[in-house]
């Protein structure tokens, strides 16, 4: 059991693991203006940025499904880890030396277990490598020499050996001090008659790396002719799941958010070799077909959205195997935002054997001749068919039809039935027409009639939306900027899958339904009214908040003068008092540190994601917020609180008898004069006079 890691280790853990640089590890982030990245949210299905970072500030936010937190947090939600192994895992990364408190453990012994196990691969990667060089791994230093790899490209890619008995990694880890129990859980070992055994022996490896670099599986090929099977992955465990996981991502990552383009090869060989060739965007399952945990990964790291540039080329086999493979992949294009591809070599040459035949631009052309995924599916079932003959020519209508049909966009749909037209030898362009639309179903308002999506990114568009309910579009609030202070992710009535749907702009962390759980007062608190973010004076006070978190220096003692009642909305108000029970703007410290505190003082996980959200959210105006604007804000709030009272008193005066009640009807018409005359001072103020 771990030990309780210092606060001060904590501390320095967060202060050094920059959140744009850990999270850049698994997501690629673009300017958002200002201070901030945006990028695809890892935690939840969408096509259109919504995953907001601020680096001063280490927070990032999801204005989608409302996950957010700082950098201990992301890590803790992305790789599933509890808070010590996400703190171990960072200061790992950034070369901290971490101290436990309670208990009298041991040095070196406190570790998370599932830092045990990554340390674990390591140690084992290392081994393999080392084995490689033994007079034991000629078979395998042979097998990489024919295939065109000098020892230092198997270096780059950490290619190792296990040896050909049944205990040599065994025994090595355990002198290193791990257990039984962890290798076998690591899938390094498994159960035999005896003991523990090597799972992997006589075998070439290949370390399988996550996207942060750990080493969490390997990949193993045989030497030997009579041994089963040809290649032999790490079973799943804690560390290894190979459904999420891609072979050469750690190393293609960079050139595939630069490039904006990701290759999709067969084996591990082709990632090296597609690499050394100058294709570094090169990637490979990990022994399963590519699905749609893989999607996921390339979605994010590709930054594939709407009016996006990028590209996936999936390179298969010219056998039939490999056109199976392209159809399959064809059922997920639409997964995608981005254009898909498909090249296949016509000798059959993955590119491997491509670039030992033929050299380095052999593989670089194959990548360069890629077909678009469509016309690389309907090609293949025509070219099944004796086109000489009228039948032939029906029956391959008849089969590339549906695939047509499957094809979202109605533009992009009828150019390829034209090409059909043209490929088929019919010329009936009519004809042709009429037979995809019948698969496609298209009417009014269908995929391909008036009112259906209008281009690529129209159907896809559509299925964003639908799936990302309560996202309101960014409305003009006059002095709050040229964009509403709740801008375009206010998220009313939406909190995400756990969500309490009560509207007030945050996410529960405690399941539906849970509002009247909270203490009454705290942001979310239960009976409040419903949070409505069109609301001109509910985004003038949810600006003058945000200023308050990310930019405390520019509000000083005007932001603390407001006071709790100059905010009308209850979660408003709550957070107002948050923040003065901190010592208030004119105390908050850097921005990094301030909306620490808040969001440690904050009474529920709620008040800590709506902090949270306001830390993060993009200011409503182009540009960085100064001082002149934060003064219109701020006034403007006033402004209103005002207005309110007049109104209060306006309706008190309308109650009395002035001549009956002479002298408190006076007192409150003086009071009436002076509102009015604050009033209009607010007003000059947030005009900008």
């Amino acid at each position: 059991m771990a030990g309780r890691i210092r606060d001060e280790d904590i501390a320095v853990v967060r202060d050094r693991s920059p959140i744009d640089e850990v999270i850049g590890e698994y997501l690629q982030l673009r300017s958002a203006g200002g201070d901030s990245l945006k990028g695809l949210c890892p935690f939840h299905e969408e096509k259109t940025p919504s995953f907001n970072v601020t680096p001063a500030r280490g927070l990032y936010y999801c204005f989608s499904c409302g996950e957010g937190g700082d950098v201990i947090r992301f890590v803790q939600t992305i790789d599933g880890l509890s808070f010590i192994e996400a703190v171990e895992r960072l200061a790992g990364r950034a070369g901290i030396d971490l101290r436990y408190e309670q208990g009298g453990y041991v040095p070196g012994q406190e570790q998370s277990r599932r830092r045990r196990l990554l340390d674990a691969h390591r140690a084992a990667a290392e081994f393999y490598q080392e084995q490689l060089q033994g007079p034991g791994a000629a078979a395998g230093r042979a097998f990489l020499s024919e295939r065109g790899f000098e020892r230092a490209d198997a270096e780059r890619f950490s290619v190792g050996y296990a040896p050909a008995g049944w205990e040599e990694l065994t025994r090595h880890l355990r002198a290193r001090g791990f257990s039984d129990e962890e290798l076998i859980a690591g899938g390094l070992a498994m159960e035999g008659r005896r003991g523990p055994r090597d799972r992997f022996h006589n075998r070439l490896m290949w370390p399988i790396r996550d996207l942060s670099g750990d080493v969490i599986a390997f990949g193993a090929r045989k030497l030997d002719p009579d041994d089963e099977p040809k290649y032999l992955n790490t079973p799943e465990t804690p560390l290894f799941r190979k459904s999420t996981v891609l072979y050469g991502a750690d190393l293609a990552k960079r050139e595939i958010s630069h490039r904006r383009q990701a290759v999709i090869v067969e084996g591990y060989t082709d990632v090296m070799a597609c690499h050394l060739a100058g294709v570094p965007t090169a990637v490979a399952t990990c022994g399963t077909s590519f699905g749609d945990e893989h999607i996921k990964v390339l979605r994010r790291l590709v930054m594939d959205t709407d009016g996006a540039a990028g590209e996936v080329i999936f390179t298969f086999d010219g056998d039939a195997a490999g056109q199976k493979a392209a159809l399959r992949a064809f059922g997920m294009e639409e997964r995608f935002v981005t254009q898909t591809f498909v090249t296949v070599q016509p000798d059959g040459l993955d590119p491997c054997d491509l670039r030992l035949a033929h050299g380095d631009a052999a593989v670089r052309d194959l990548i360069a001749r890629r077909v678009p995924l469509f016309e690389f599916a309907i090609r293949s079932v025509v070219a099944k068919h004796d086109l000489d003959t009228t039948e032939g020519q029906i029956a391959a209508l008849d089969e590339a039809a549906p695939i047509v049909a499957r094809i979202k966009d109605s533009g992009l749909r009828s150019r390829y039935a034209v090409n059909l037209d043209r490929w088929l030898g019919l010329m009936d362009e009519r004809f042709v027409l009429a037979r995809v639309r019948a698969h496609a179903g298209d009417s009014p308002g269908g995929p391909g009639g008036p009112g259906g999506d209008q281009g690529r990114g129209g159907a896809r568009s559509g299925r964003r939306d639908a799936a990302r309910p309560g996202t309101a579009g960014r409305g003009p609030v006059g002095p709050a900027g040229p964009h509403g202070p709740n801008g375009a992710y206010s998220g009313a009535g939406s909190a995400g899958p756990a969500g309490n749907g009560n509207g007030n702009g945050m996410a529960s962390h405690d399941g539906p339904g849970n509002g009247g759980r909270q203490p009454s007062g705290a942001p979310g608190a239960a009976g409040e009214a419903a949070y409505d973010p069109s609301d001109p004076v509910v985004q003038v006070e949810r600006e003058a908040l945000k200023l308050a978190v990310q930019r405390p220096g520019l509000c000083g003692p005007e932001f603390d003068a407001l006071g709790p009642e100059a905010f009308s909305v209850p979660v408003h108000a709550a957070v107002f008092r948050l923040i003065a029970e901190s010592g208030g703007t004119i105390m908050a410290g850097s921005g990094r540190e301030w909306s620490a505190r808040l969001r440690d003082e904050a009474p529920n996980d709620r008040a800590r994601a709506f902090i949270t959200r306001l830390a993060v959210e993009p200011p409503n105006l182009y540009g960085e917020p100064d001082v002149r604007y934060v003064d219109v804000v701020l006034a403007r709030v006033g402004e209103l609180a005002v207005s309110r009272e007049i109104a209060s008193v306006k309706s008190k005066l309308q109650r009395m008898n002035p001549v009956q009640q002479q002298v408190p009807y006076n007192q409150l018409f003086g009071d009436l004069v002076g509102l009015e005359q604050r009033r209009k001072a607010l007003l000059d103020r947030a005009a900008g006079a």
